[in-house]
């Protein structure tokens, strides 16, 4: 459950219409602030992505 998730999405899309680079990602049965639940397999994946998509944007 996360309920900025659709709020999350139309922000995507409207950056990718103005031409800017996004990654839009989504981890199904997490909910807003699972981050929070390192010991969660889902959540040490998404740190890792996240870690991965910050470290690309950086290189550019």
């Amino acid at each position: 459950m996360d309920p900025l998730r659709g709020e999350g999405i139309t922000y995507a899309l409207r950056m990718l219409q103005a031409c800017v680079s996004v990654e839009l990602n989504q981890w199904p049965g997490t909910f807003h602030g699972s981050l929070a639940v390192m010991s969660a397999e889902v959540s040490q994946r998404q740190l890792a992505e996240l870690t991965a998509a910050l470290r690309r944007a950086l290189a550019e």
